[in-house]
């Protein structure tokens, strides 16, 4: 008993050593940062000659957001119901190209490499010229009126939405390659016998996909969503962010409206984030022995 407590402990003293340099660094770096921030959105702030001047103003910089600036509400709005159809399809098209690249083929390296190029090279900057260019658009989405068919069959509400991300869909596709690469990381820490077993039995490959494949990578689907969300929403082509950007820089507004804009948009990100935690937090943990029974 007391060596299991002895274990246990410097357990703990071994995590809390991993754990120390990233307390310290947000000690140092982040906690006053982060307080001054959540200061300045309660305070009407201008910047002069002089240096900051600020005017506590209490709750009305987020009253303002929500009652007066039907702009942020707008554009916040639209933007969530953009993740809502983006998220599955990156989450799904990385899953399909993992269980390709997984399979038994030569140049698995040059594929993965392929696939992950595009995170590496699309900078904002590159991303907005080849939106000038047209070049992330698809032609065939013009060419047979699919635009014409959504706007005249479905709400604004959601015609909208689903418009822009079918016109982004191959930039949005770009944006895979992390994803790609931890589906990969999951699928190969499968243990190859529960396929062998599987197939002896009659086990047949949608079967197999299904029962063992699926709950197995399960863990990664949820890290796959959780990374794709902060990513979609701290991407330098959210037009939430330019709003902001836009707001720090009037003088009827300035940075204290601007601050609680991000704050807003922080606790809505962090109110998604915890949601999707929680749906998959409900499900049992995979376990072979009982999707072999």
């Amino acid at each position: 008993m007391l060596l299991r407590l002895i274990r246990k402990r410097r357990e703990m003293f071994t995590g809390y050593l991993f754990v120390l340099p990233w307390i310290i660094g947000f000690l140092l770096f982040m906690a006053y940062p982060i307080y001054f921030s959540l200061n300045m959105s309660f305070n009407r702030v201008l910047i002069t000659s002089e240096g900051i001047n600020t005017t506590f103003v209490a709750w009305d910089n987020f009253k303002y957001a929500f009652l007066s600036d039907p702009q942020y509400v707008e554009e916040l709005v639209v933007f969530i119901q953009q993740v809502v159809f983006i998220i599955p399809i990156v989450v799904i098209f990385s899953m399909l190209v993992a269980l390709l690249i997984n399979q038994p083929i030569r140049f698995k390296g040059l594929f993965r490499g392929i696939f992950f190029l595009p995170v590496v090279i699309t900078s904002g900057e590159v991303v907005k010229e080849l939106f000038s260019q047209g070049a992330t658009s698809i032609p065939i989405v013009e060419r047979y009126g699919i635009v014409q068919f959504l706007e005249a069959n479905f709400s604004s509400t959601w015609s909208e939405p689903i418009i822009t991300v079918i016109q982004q869909l191959i930039i949005i596709l770009w944006y895979s390659g992390v994803q790609i690469l931890i589906f990969l990381a999951g699928l190969q820490k499968v243990n190859s016998q529960i396929y062998e077993a599987a197939s002896i039995d009659g086990a047949s490959p949608w079967e197999i996909f299904w029962k063992i494949t699926l709950p197995s990578i399960k863990p990664f689907i949820l890290v796959n969503i959780v990374y794709t969300t902060v990513d979609l929403f701290t991407n330098a082509l959210n037009g939430v962010i330019g709003l902001i950007k836009e707001h720090m820089f009037k003088l009827n507004t300035g940075f204290g409206y601007a601050t609680a804009l991000a704050w807003i948009y922080f606790a809505i990100i962090f109110v998604i984030l915890l949601l999707v935690v929680l749906i998959f937090s409900r499900n049992e943990d995979y376990n072979p022995r009982k999707a072999g029974r």
